[in-house]
């Protein structure tokens, strides 16, 4: 038996198919195999003889299955080998491009973090709102000239629109917020506007409300110059200019040096040399009576500015339809 032990190694070594493999073990373990030939042996075998033939020849069986099934393994094993080193392996894919935010996003995060480090919290409200909220508790009561400025888009014509100002919010907040609190809101507003390189009738806006005991316009403006300089960098310009706006007393316009043309003058500033950033102002008595605030106790300064302007200075952008065409590969600031 130990003679066929080593007659099959011989055969395994020459065998280079598993088809020869397959041959190979019916050769010695099949139904008519060479085992089974011994096995037919076992009845000239004397009866005292037959248990150690017996067993003799089953251990010979397991022996040389082991043998032909290892050798089969290690041939499937080496093609699988072949295979990859020869395919898988010279596989090669593109990289993939890592996304993007959106400059809006980007600029809404930024503004975001610099007023939470002031102490402000990020509040939201409706865009679909009512007159009431939209005008008359924003100082603006029926038939107020300054209404015809909003360019108002109507859903359910006259009391229901899409909000033209985040001042909405402001006017949610004042009465649904207990005194004091400090809060910006972004957020989207709608207009009836001919779309152009600098309009659209959908845009963005930042509100900033502050109602404590005591505020002061030196506050105000220090708080819209930290800003600023924040977002823009200490190389900013910006000056302050009385202007009227329904819902503070006093107002005051917030302008910045155009930074494409360094206060020359140019087309995006309208041959001025600055650009109209913003309002501010200490919020209006009105307001905040309104709103049931008692105006003995507590003050309030708010302003507001549009977002889209600020990405569009911040990263050379001179078309506000570039910001707004919904094409997912913006990863370039088109001008």
């Amino acid at each position: 038996m130990e003679n066929i032990i080593n007659e099959v190694k011989e055969k395994i070594q020459n065998s280079k198919t598993e088809e020869e493999l397959t041959n190979l073990w019916r050769e010695y373990l099949g139904k008519k195999g060479k085992v089974r030939d011994l096995m037919d042996k076992i009845k000239e075998i004397s009866n005292e003889e037959k248990k150690n033939y017996g067993q003799s020849v089953n251990k010979l069986r397991t022996e040389l299955d082991d043998l032909i099934n290892s050798a089969k393994n290690a041939l499937q094993s080496g093609a699988n080998s072949e295979y990859l080193n020869k395919s898988l392996v010279k596989l090669s894919s593109k990289k993939q491009k890592v996304g993007h935010l959106h400059p809006l996003t980007e600029t809404i995060n930024e503004i975001n973090n610099i007023f939470k480090r002031m102490g402000y919290s990020v509040y939201d409200g409706p865009e679909l709102e009512t007159d009431e909220y939209l005008f008359q508790r924003c100082n603006l009561p029926l038939h107020h000239p300054a209404r015809d400025l909003q360019d108002s888009i109507f859903v359910d014509e006259p009391n229901i629109l899409l909000r033209t100002q985040t001042s909405s919010v402001e006017a949610h907040a004042l009465q649904d917020l207990e005194p004091p609190f400090k809060i910006v809101v972004p957020g989207r507003v709608y207009r009836n506007e001919k779309v152009n390189k600098s309009n659209h009738f959908l845009f963005h806006q930042y509100q900033l409300t502050c109602v404590q005991e005591k505020v002061s316009l030196s506050e105000l403006f220090a708080t819209v110059t930290h800003m600023f300089k924040e977002f823009y960098g200490d190389d900013v310009k910006i000056r302050f200019r009385t202007k009227y706006y329904p819902e503070v007393e006093p107002g005051a316009g917030v302008d910045m040096q155009c930074p494409f043309c360094k206060g020359e003058g140019c087309v995006v500033c309208k041959k001025r040399g600055w650009l109209e950033m913003a309002g501010s102002g200490i919020i209006h008595p009105n307001m905040m009576r309104m709103a049931g605030i008692d105006t003995n106790k507590w003050q309030g300064f708010a302003f507001g500015f549009g977002l889209d302007r600020l990405a569009m200075t911040k990263h050379d952008i001179r078309d506000i339809r570039t910001l707004l065409g919904g094409d997912l590969a913006y990863k370039t600031y088109v001008r």
